[in-house]
């Protein structure tokens, strides 16, 4: 069993690569067309992509949480304790600046930005709440009954949700933070940000109620 150490580095290793994909790819994608829907797919790929990756790789470490939604789910449900739990988000959150620092250092722009992109309104908020909800329904689901497919369930709705979702799902509170210091195709102006927060906090504790609920059925306790 990994130690705590080995636990922490995991997530803010994973966090980072995570967000180094999301805002790298933005940024590659921006460079190669004008065409805001092809930039899009081409930031989606390759973040569902990389989360097939880093949780086969990471998993048997820590979880692969990196998202304090998910985290905050496993708190809830007691399968992680207080003290882990806390020390997982700051891994996620720190891991999460440095990859967008990374993204960023590797194009040869500033280090830290200020996104100037705006994200706000009530359809981006509820986009939030059902992306997480989604997100977190779909772990606890696959981790009950498939949990060897944990990856690829993962990868692939982040990959769906990005393009069904009004706010291309964002559904992690260390992305969302990640994403407010690059002024880049996958930035959110941070003054936008805590009610991304809160919005997904909300999308977790609703999935964690309604998928305990669910998976009761059969025998969850």
């Amino acid at each position: 069993m990994p130690d705590l150490a080995r636990k922490l580095a995991a997530e803010a290793l994973g966090t980072g690569f995570l967000v180094a994909t999301v805002v790298g790819s933005g940024i590659m994608a921006e460079n190669l067309t004008e065409d805001v829907a092809l930039a899009l797919l081409g930031n989606t790929l390759p973040t569902g992509a990389i989360l097939v990756v880093l949780i086969t790789i990471f998993g048997p470490i820590s979880g692969a949480h990196f998202n304090p939604a998910v985290t905050l789910a496993f708190l809830v449900r007691g399968e992680i304790g207080g003290g882990p739990a806390l020390a997982f988000v700051a891994a996620q959150v720190a891991g999460g600046l440095l990859g967008a620092m990374l993204a960023h250092g590797m194009f040869e722009q500033a280090l830290v930005q200020i996104s100037q992109t705006a994200r706000s309104g009530a359809g981006q908020w509820l986009a939030e709440v059902v992306a997480t909800f989604g997100l977190v329904g779909a772990i606890l689901a696959t981790v009950r009954f498939r949990p060897g497919a944990v990856a690829w369930v993962v990868g692939l709705y982040i990959t769906a949700a990005y393009w069904f979702t009004a706010s291309t799902s964002f559904a992690n509170p260390a992305v969302a933070i990640a994403r407010g210091i690059t002024d880049t195709f996958s930035g959110i102006a941070p003054g936008d940000v805590p009610a991304f927060i809160a919005a997904q906090i909300a999308g977790s504790l609703i999935a964690v109620g309604v998928f305990g609920w669910l998976l009761a059925g059969d025998g969850e306790r």
